[in-house]
């Protein structure tokens, strides 16, 4: 391994330490070299707080800060040239004479885009960009998948039986996933900032969608509501976390719900409408958890880069409702968790998915 991957792989390394913590900032490690020895390590621990470069730098001891000067930076994004909740990490490299710096990826964020590295360049800076590009854009796939593709980066999850059931005749709830199939959902739920869910699935199941089961950060509860027909002592409506209902109606705020318009129901094109509701409010990421109807509304929009099936292969429900059916997922890895099996494909390079 040539040694530009071996320290990018240390800064991806680092970078994930701030998983749940950072969003919607990008997650990202730096690492200080001085020929052959780590002389500082950093990353960007939450959101607002400094950035990876800096906690590198500070991170220094004292007997090797003289070798700042002849060192070389490894950061596995692109440094900031802004001044956002931080000044900008391109000034303090070129403020410590740091002679060269090697980028995993270019940031997309319209305010950076490139002009991190040409600030550097401009001072002088030997600059190399482009080490385990691809799984430094990975890391960040919601960041990327929010500025370039313009909408939220999307994960579809659904449980179903063995004979691929994912409810009982007339949507009957059916308890098909175990305990920790369950952990493993809330640890998916705590990674993504919104979580969807239809209006079918907020009757019969009157889930919670909370992040009880796992420490971390809360999403945006959001459900659709087209004539706000759902009775208001569901679990989802109970005020105690923020939660988003998608209307016909007006927008307004009621008994500490937010409501907002939506037209466009059951129509052609209501995914995509749905999706430009929700990065129009800043939502880099969205886990859509059901019910049939509306995970096959994604599916056959395109709309989807991830999608999670647990199948209890224990479980068979008889007659009910059929789990969506999908194509184009190249499988990412597959887990026994009890009697179930968790499935985890991506979507594969050229299918549909770019908003139109």
């Amino acid at each position: 391994m040539l040694p530009h991957d071996t320290y990018m792989l240390r800064c991806l390394q680092l970078a994930r330490n701030g998983r749940g913590a950072v969003a919607p900032n990008p997650m990202v490690g730096a690492v200080l070299v001085h020929g052959d020895r780590i002389i500082g390590e950093g990353w960007h621990r939450r959101f607002g707080g400094v950035h990876a470069e800096v906690e590198c730098l500070e991170s220094v001891r004292e007997e090797d800060k003289p070798l700042i000067a002849e060192a070389t930076l490894y950061v596995s994004l692109e440094p900031c040239a802004h001044f956002g909740k931080t000044p900008p990490c391109a000034d303090l490299v070129i403020r410590h004479a740091i002679p060269r710096v090697v980028v995993g990826c270019r940031d997309p964020f319209p305010l950076v885009a490139g002009k991190g590295i040409e600030k550097l360049r401009a001072a002088g800076v030997d600059v190399t960009v482009g080490i385990l590009e691809g799984e430094c854009r990975a890391l960040n796939s919601a960041f990327f998948t929010f500025h370039t593709e313009k909408r939220p980066f999307i994960t579809l999850k659904w449980a179903q039986s063995a004979d691929g059931q994912v409810a009982g005749l007339h949507g009957r709830r059916a308890a098909i996933s175990g305990a920790l199939s369950a952990r493993l959902t809330h640890r998916l739920r705590a990674t993504h900032a919104g979580i969807l869910v239809g209006t079918n699935t907020a009757l019969f199941d009157d889930p919670e969608l909370s992040t009880r089961h796992w420490p971390g950060a809360q999403p945006l509860r959001i459900v659709l509501d087209r004539r706000r027909r759902l009775p208001v002592g569901l679990r989802l409506f109970s005020g105690d976390l923020p939660t988003l209902v998608l209307n016909e109606g007006k927008n307004e705020r009621h008994h500490g719900l937010e409501y907002v318009h939506l037209d466009g129901f059951g129509s052609p094109g209501f995914a995509e409408r749905i999706v430009q509701t929700l990065h129009a409010r800043g939502l880099q990421s969205l886990l859509v958890e059901g019910g049939a109807q509306l995970l096959q509304c994604f599916i056959d929009s395109g709309l989807w880069d991830e999608t999670l099936v647990l199948t209890n292969t224990a479980l068979r429900v008889g007659s009910g409702i059929p789990a969506p059916q999908f194509s184009g997922g190249v499988l990412l890895h597959s887990r026994v968790l009890g009697t179930d099996r968790a499935d985890t494909y991506r979507k594969a390079e050229g299918s549909l998915g770019r908003m139109r």
